[in-house]
């Protein structure tokens, strides 16, 4: 753990390749389940692009200050205002909560006590507005997915976490992370199930380039879990 904390200090951000993530995550005992609830999820009709590539769901938690586990909070919209969202942002969008069970499983619970013990490490005695969104970015012959419509961006944040959940017939989708001037620091492309990023959103921008359908006659879709933090 202190040298994700560290490579963040450092550099503003930290990939975790799954096989590195998976010893510091508790019981992942319902992954499976977990990982099937992407299958359901409502159509994003917020999209300014027209597109109707993306899935989503969204639910709000809370974190005390010093405690090492997050409160489910009242269902709300989200915003982000144009100034990190030039394509979406301005409005408050209602997405369906994700399900109840999956908030509070264990594999949920392991992933959110990873993001409390880092980003509360880096920032101690914060109290934490916390959002967490399920994405699933389609891919066809003729849409590609676009997992970051907006482009490079800041979230609007302290800290956020990018989870792989599932690839499934795609190509592409390379995460970008840029300094604050928007010059490239790193590329990498999340491909296992539990891959992450960790990025430091008041220091660094990230994108991710759009997906293809390798066998454009099948479903192609990405996964994707994404945490943010941000202090209250």
């Amino acid at each position: 753990m202190r040298t994700l904390n560290e490579k963040i200090r450092r550099d503003g951000f930290c990939f975790v390749a799954a096989i590195d993530a998976r010893p510091l995550l508790g019981s992942l005992s319902d992954w499976p389940s977990f990982a099937a609830s992407w299958n359901d999820m409502p159509l994003d009709t917020y999209m300014a692009d027209g597109g109707r590539y993306r899935r989503r769901r969204h639910t709000t938690l809370s974190v005390a200050a010093g405690a090492t586990q997050a409160k489910l909070e009242a269902h709300q919209p989200h915003y982000q205002s144009l100034d990190y969202n030039n394509l979406n942002g301005g409005i408050a969008r209602d997405f369906e909560p994700i399900h109840a069970d999956i908030i509070s499983g264990t594999s949920m619970g392991a992933l959110l006590a990873l993001c409390i013990e880092v980003f509360g490490t880096l920032a101690p005695g914060r109290t934490w507005h916390v959002e967490v969104h399920q994405f699933r970015i389609e891919a066809a012959a003729q849409q590609q997915g676009m997992p970051t419509p907006e482009g490079v961006h800041r979230d609007g944040v302290n800290y956020v976490m990018v989870l792989m959940v599932t690839r499934h017939n795609i190509a592409e989708g390379t995460t970008t992370i840029h300094d604050a001037d928007a010059r490239q620091l790193a590329s990498f492309t999340l491909t296992q199930p539990l891959d992450m990023t960790l990025v430091d959103d008041e220091r660094c921008l990230h994108g991710v380039t759009p997906v293809v359908p390798i066998d454009a006659s099948r479903p192609a879709f990405r996964d994707m879990l994404v945490v943010t933090f941000r202090a209250t």
